[in-house]
C-alpha cells in the first residue's frame, strides 16, 4: 500500500498516515560506533522502507572510500564521521572520486555546527544529521530524497531495439538486464513491450499470472502499488513486467499509452530496461525519444545496414542533445553468409561499433531453451565480458575494467545528485 495508518501506541515499523513507500534502492552504511549502526538497522524495519537493501560497514568513511575502489557505489551511501569540518570535507573529497554521480549520501556527525552544515550542502551532500536521532528520523530524511514528490526519479531507462526482426535485441536485452544486475548490483525492472510475442518470461523461465498488460489495458489508475504488484522477482535484482504472448486481442496503442507506465517504474526502480518489439509507430517512436539510452542491434549485412541507418538517422533527429545510440553486431561470424565488416558496417552509417558478438548457436540454443542467461550455462565464456561492458556504458560507467565509477569530476561532491 502507499498510504499507512497511523499506530495510535507509537510502535516501531508503522509508517505515519499519508507516508509513501521507499523505492527499490540499496542503502550502504558506514558507522563508526555500533549504537548508530542498530539505530540504522532499526529504521530499516519501517514498513516505508521494506523495499530498501541495506548493508552496514564498520569503519566511517575510510572504510567506504576504500570499499568503493573496487566495488560499484549504491544509490544511497549513508557515513558517520566525528571529524573535524576541514578533515572531514578532504575525506568527502577522496570518497567523490571512487563515487558515482547518481549516489546520494547522507552524512551523520556529532558536531552540531550550522557553518559545516552549510558547508556540506554547497559540497553536495543530500542531509546532514546529528547525533543523537531516532531511527523514525533516518526514514524521514530518506523518504524526503526518495519518495517525495519532487524528488527525482532514480531509475535510468535503457531500451533495446532491433535493426530488423530476428537481429536478437530481446536476447541482448535479457542478457544485459542480468550483468547489470550482477556487475552494478542494483534491481532492474525489465519491460517486455512486444505484447503479442515477448520472449522475457521463457528467457527467464517465469510464467507470472500478470505482467504489462494488466497495467497498460488497466481501467484503473495505475500507480506505484500496482506496478509493484504486477512485478515477479524472477532472480537476486532482476524483476520483470512480462509480455503475455499471446493474440487474443489487438494491440494497438495510442502515443503516450505506456508514458506513465515507464515514468512510474523509473520513479521506484533503479534500472529499468525497455525490450521494445521490431516495430515503427506513434508510441515506440515517442518512447524512444525520452529513455536515457538506447541500443540498437543489427546483424552484419545489407538489410540491416539499411535500417540501421534509418532508424540511427531519425533517433539522431528526435534526440539531438541526447546520448547516441549504442550499436552491437549479433550473429556475426554465421558460416557461408557474406557478411559487412565491423568497421565498414559503422563507418557507413557513422556510429562506432560497441560491441560485436559472435554467432554461438549451441550455446545460445541451450540458454533459450533451459530459460537461463548465457553467464548461467557458461560462466566461462568470453561473450559474458561483452555483456558485462555493455551494462557498464548503458549504466553510465566505464566498460573499463577496475574503473566503475565513471561520471564525476574528481573532487567535487557537488556531482553527487540531489534531490
Amino acid at each position: 500500500m502507499s498510504e499507512f495508518e497511523s499506530d495510535p501506541s507509537g510502535s516501531e515499523g508503522v509508517a505515519i498516515a499519508g507516508a509513501r513507500l521507499v523505492p527499490h534502492i540499496t542503502i550502504q552504511a558506514f558507522c563508526e560506533n555500533a549504537k548508530t549502526a542498530q539505530m540504522i538497522e532499526q529504521a530499516v524495519a519501517d514498513r516505508r522502507m521494506n523495499k530498501v537493501a541495506l548493508t552496514t560497514h564498520n569503519g566511517g568513511i575510510n572504510a567506504a572510500v576504500e570499499i568503493y575502489r573496487l566495488n560499484p557505489t549504491p544509490n544511497l551511501i549513508i557515513l558517520e564521521s566525528a571529524l573535524q569540518a576541514n578533515e572531514l570535507i578532504d575525506r568527502l573529497h577522496e570518497l567523490s572520486s571512487v563515487c558515482d554521480a547518481s549516489t546520494r549520501v547522507i552524512v551523520i556527525g556529532h558536531q552540531n555546527d550550522v557553518e559545516l552544515y552549510r558547508k556540506l550542502m554547497r559540497f553536495g551532500v543530500s542531509e546532514y544529521l546529528v547525533m543523537p536521532i531516532d531511527s523514525s528520523a533516518l526514514v524521514d530524511t530518506i523518504s524526503e530524497q526518495f519518495a517525495s514528490e519532487s524528488s527525482e526519479p532514480i531509475g535510468r531507462t535503457i531500451a533495446f531495439l532491433s535493426a530488423k526482426g530476428g537481429a536478437g535485441s530481446s536476447t541482448i536485452a535479457h542478457n544485459t538486464a542480468w550483468a547489470i544486475s550482477q556487475t552494478v548490483r542494483r534491481d532492474v525492472l525489465i519491460l517486455d513491450m512486444d505484447l503479442a510475442f515477448g520472449t522475457a518470461g521463457l528467457n527467464y523461465n517465469q510464467e507470472p499470472p500478470h505482467g504489462l498488460a494488466d497495467a497498460v489495458f488497466s481501467k484503473d489508475i495505475v500507480d506505484d502499488v500496482v506496478i509493484d504488484r504486477l512485478m515477479s522477482k524472477c532472480a537476486n535484482h532482476v524483476n520483470l513486467l512480462t509480455a503475455p504472448g499471446t493474440l487474443d486481442r489487438d494491440y494497438d496503442f495510442e502515443e503516450r499509452s505506456f508514458e506513465q507506465i515507464v515514468e512510474i517504474c523509473q520513479n521506484n526502480v533503479p534500472l529499468v530496461v525497455l525490450d521494445l518489439p521490431h516495430a515503427w509507430n506513434a508510441w515506440v517512436r515517442h518512447t524512444l525519444s525520452t529513455v536515457d539510452e538506447i541500443v540498437v542491434v543489427a546483424e552484419p549485412d545489407l538489410a540491416n545496414l539499411r535500417n540501421a541507418k534509418t532508424i540511427l538517422d531519425k533517433l539522431k533527429e528526435l534526440r539531438p542533445d541526447e546520448a547516441e545510440p549504442i550499436l552491437v553486431l549479433n550473429k556475426v561470424g554465421i558460416s557461408k553468409r557474406p557478411e559487412i565488416a565491423a568497421n565498414e558496417f559503422g563507418s557507413s552509417i557513422d556510429t562506432e561499433c560497441f560491441a560485436q558478438i559472435q554467432f554461438d548457436p549451441a550455446l545460445f540454443g541451450s540458454a533459450a531453451n533451459n530459460g537461463q542467461m548465457i553467464s548461467e550455462v557458461n560462466a566461462s565464456h568470453k561473450i559474458n565480458e561483452t555483456f558485462t561492458n555493455l551494462a557498464l556504458k548503458t549504466t553510465g560507467r566505464s566498460s573499463q575494467s577496475g574503473a566503475q565509477h565513471g561520471g564525476m569530476i574528481p573532487g567535487l561532491l557537488k556531482k553527487l545528485k540531489l534531490a
